[in-house]
């Protein structure tokens, strides 16, 4: 047809030199967790590193999941209203939480169990924390005291146990340790019902059944890191053997009312913050006895399913509580945008779980730290397409919900 071809010809070693890159072996932790370019991919890495009663125990939720698949759903419904010709060179992603400044509006929220998911833990994730310069909450329920960790801005996660002893005994011991606020949890004043753990016979500490046996067979590294290191417990429980549910209903207390929160309002002196606040009049109830922020949360789906969706309450929590404390969120937060999307819709900041136990369970202190690096730079990347410089310019002419 007399189309001309393009002669061809042989390469020289000059010009493929550049082509060639020599990547880092996939096992060590920085390469692996370098290679993902979302929290879903970090998720699937985990999948991958872990035993599945691991991997089922944060990824789950109660019953029928519903709860959790509408927390995602309504971030689907998010739409963002940018605005052009801005000069957004240099966004400042920085805020301040509770009097204190933070390099993003980011938490990270506080998780049980957390050496189950890698055996450095809560130190892996309160390195990351305190080198990207965001807070971390110990939980009640974690696997290490409160006098293990130290640096950074750290916070103390308590559930009210029938022992109140015991409870402002641990209240104590986190001021004494430098813990700076203290979150009050108060959607469970019973275990729900999370059925992955229980098809998976998630116990403390695993047991050597034969389905665990053939995890070893698929997770040796895993299961040589948990034989190798201190056994496996919640650190600030004196009795914890057992499936998870039943402990939980055994220590927790289902009593708990606002005299509580007044209680420990007396006793803790610091920043008070109540996380599970599922309705506006809730959160006007429990700023009125004295806590000074909010967490709009329904526990990641995990306690009662079919519950309120904290995104879609968000506004009304924020404008019934006005100025008086601040509010935060959680439930499906897994990317910058995400974090962007409930600042404009009335936080001060999200608290995020499964988005850095997944980084977590894919490369310890490294997979944290990619964790909260994707969700930095989505976030910077979010605001900087709306046209705005920094989180405060965030609100209801940015973001709105379809």
């Amino acid at each position: 047809m007399g189309t001309r071809h393009v002669r061809r010809r042989v390469p020289r070693w000059s010009e493929l030199r550049p082509l060639v890159r020599v990547e880092a072996p996939a096992w060590r932790a920085g390469a692996r967790v370098g290679r993902a370019a979302s929290i879903a991919d970090l998720r699937l890495i985990a999948r991958r590193r872990v035993p599945r009663a691991v991997f089922d125990y944060v990824d789950g939720a109660a019953e029928s999941e519903v709860s959790l698949a509408r927390a995602r759903a309504a971030f689907g419904r998010v739409e963002f209203r940018p605005r052009v010709l801005r000069d957004v060179a240099d966004p400042d992603l920085t805020t301040t939480l509770l009097g204190r400044p933070a390099s993003m509006p980011v938490v990270l929220a506080p998780t049980g169990f957390t050496r189950m998911m890698h055996h450095d833990g809560e130190h892996a994730v309160a390195a990351a924390a305190a080198a990207a310069g965001v807070p971390y909450t110990l939980s009640t329920m974690g696997t290490v005291t409160p006098e293990e960790l130290d640096g950074g801005d750290r916070w103390f996660q308590l559930y009210l146990w029938r022992d109140r002893g015991a409870a402002k005994d641990l209240v104590t011991r986190a001021k004494a340790s430098g813990y700076r606020a203290l979150m009050l949890t108060v959607d469970t004043p019973v275990s729900g019902a999370r059925l992955r753990d229980v098809r998976n016979g998630l116990t403390i500490p695993p047991n050597l059944t034969l389905r665990t046996m053939a995890g070893i067979a698929r997770h040796p590294r895993w299961w040589f890191n948990l034989l190798t290191t201190p056994p496996l417990r919640f650190a600030s429980l004196s009795s914890t053997d057992g499936a998870l549910a039943d402990l939980v209903d055994r220590v927790f207390d289902p009593r708990a009312t606002i005299a509580d929160l007044e209680w420990l309002r007396d006793t803790w002196k610091g920043p008070l913050i109540v996380k599970g606040i599922q309705s506006a009049a809730d959160a006007v109830r429990v700023v009125d006895a004295g806590a000074d922020a909010v967490v709009v949360s329904n526990h990641g789906g995990r306690q009662l399913d079919r519950a309120p969706t904290p995104l879609e309450e968000l506004p009304a929590v924020a404008a019934a509580v006005g100025g008086r404390a601040e509010v935060y969120v959680d439930g499906g937060v897994l990317t910058g945008a995400d974090v962007a999307a409930a600042v404009g819709l009335g936080a001060r900041a999200c608290l995020v779980g499964r988005a850095y136990l997944y980084g977590l369970m894919a490369g310890g202190e490294a997979g944290v730290t990619r964790a909260l690096d994707l969700l930095r730079a989505d976030l910077r990347r979010t605001l900087a397409l709306l046209g705005l410089r920094d989180p405060g310019q965030l609100g209801p002419d940015s973001v709105r919900l379809r």
